[in-house]
C-alpha cells in the first residue's frame, strides 16, 4: 500500500486526481478558443460560469469514479490488490456519502449555469452523466462493449459541453457588425467536434487496452469484455485497427498544417500524437502481461493530454 495508507492520497487516488486534471484542462481549452474568438456575439458562458461548469464536470466524474470502486472492490483485489481503497483506508459508507455529496453539488452547479443560459435543457449533461457513471458501475463494465461505450461517449461529450452551451439558442445579434462571424464560428465548432471524435475513439482503444490488462480479474468475477467474449488476439487487432483510423484522422489533419503552411502545428502532431501512436500499434501488438498492456494505457492518456494541448495550437 506504501502511502496509500495515508487518507488524503488514498482520496486522492479514490477519485483519479490525475484524470480530472484533464478533465479541467479540456475544458479551460475549449473555453479559452472561445474567449480568444474576439467576436461581439453572445456567448452564454463567461469565464465565471466556464469555471462553475469545470467544477461540476469535475465533481460528477470523481462521484463517477467513486462509485466505479465501490461495486469493484472485488475485481480490483484481483487485479490491483496494491491501490484499492475503499474498505482500507476508506470505508464504504463514506465513499457513498463522498458519491452523493459529489453528485448533488455538480447537478445543483449544472442546474444554475443551466438557468444563467436560460436553456434548464442543458442540465441533461449532467443528469445522464450522472445516471450512466451509476449504471456504467452496477451494470454496463461487465457487458461486452456496452461499457465501453458508454465511457467514450461521456468523454467524447467533455469537448462538446462548452460548444453547446454557448452555441445553444444564442440569438443573432451583433452578427451583422462582425462581417464572417459566422464563418469563424464554424470553423471553431469544426475544430471541436473534431476534437470530440479523437476523444471517443481514443478512449474506445484505451477502455479495451484496460480490459486485456484486468482479464484476470475480470473473468473470475463475471464479466463479459472483448477479451473475455472475443479473445485477446481478436481484441488486440480490433485495437490496433482503432489505432489505424486515429493515425489516418491525424495524417490527413497534418497534411491540411503542411498546405497552409502550419509548421510549428505540423511537428506537434506528427512528434506527440502520430509517432506515439505508432509505437503503441506495436506494443499492443506485442503485449502478453498486464503490466505490458499498463504502459500501453499510460502511453494512449498521454496521446489524449497531448491532443487536447493540440487546441491550443489550432
Amino acid at each position: 500500500m506504501g502511502l496509500l495508507k495515508h487518507p488524503v492520497i488514498a482520496f486522492l487516488k479514490l477519485i483519479r486526481v490525475e484524470n480530472l486534471l484533464i478533465i479541467a484542462f479540456t475544458l479551460y481549452a475549449i473555453g479559452y478558443n472561445f474567449f480568444n474568438l474576439n467576436l461581439r456575439h453572445p456567448f452564454h458562458l463567461n469565464e465565471f460560469l466556464t469555471s462553475l461548469l469545470i467544477i461540476s464536470t469535475v465533481l460528477i466524474a470523481a462521484a463517477g469514479y467513486i462509485i466505479n470502486d465501490y461495486f469493484d472492490v472485488k475485481t480490483d483485489l484481483i487485479n490491483h490488490p496494491e491501490t484499492v481503497v475503499i474498505d482500507r483506508v476508506i470505508k464504504r459508507r463514506w465513499a457513498m456519502v463522498l458519491h452523493i455529496v459529489f453528485s448533488s453539488i455538480g447537478l445543483i452547479l449544472g442546474v444554475y449555469i443551466a438557468l444563467k443560459c436560460h436553456h434548464i435543457s442543458l442540465v441533461l449533461f449532467q443528469i445522464l452523466a450522472i445516471v450512466l457513471l451509476w449504471f456504467y458501475s452496477t451494470h454496463f463494465k461487465k457487458q461486452l462493449l456496452v461499457g465501453n461505450i458508454v465511457v467514450s461517449l461521456l468523454t467524447a461529450s467533455i469537448p462538446l459541453m462548452p460548444l453547446i452551451y454557448n452555441l445553444d439558442g444564442s440569438d443573432s445579434t451583433g452578427k451583422d457588425s462582425n462581417p464572417g462571424i459566422e464563418d469563424i464560428i464554424t470553423y471553431h465548432s469544426m475544430v471541436v467536434l473534431m476534437f470530440a471524435g479523437f476523444a471517443f475513439l481514443t478512449s474506445f482503444a484505451r477502455e479495451i487496452i484496460k480490459d486485456m490488462e484486468d482479464y484476470k480479474g475480470d473473468i473470475q468475477t463475471g464479466c463479459r469484455t472483448m477479451p473475455i467474449e472475443w479473445g485477446m488476439i481478436t481484441s488486440k487487432v480490433f485495437t490496433f485497427f482503432l489505432l489505424v483510423i486515429i493515425v489516418g484522422v491525424l495524417a490527413f489533419v497534418s497534411l491540411k498544417l503542411f498546405q497552409y503552411d502550419k509548421i510549428m502545428q505540423l511537428w506537434y502532431a506528427v512528434g506527440l500524437m502520430i509517432l506515439p501512436l505508432l509505437v503503441l500499434m506495436f506494443m499492443v501488438i506485442r503485449a502478453n502481461t498486464s503490466r505490458h498492456f499498463k504502459m500501453a494505457s499510460l502511453l494512449l492518456k498521454f496521446v489524449m493530454l497531448s491532443g487536447i494541448t493540440f487546441m491550443f495550437f489550432l
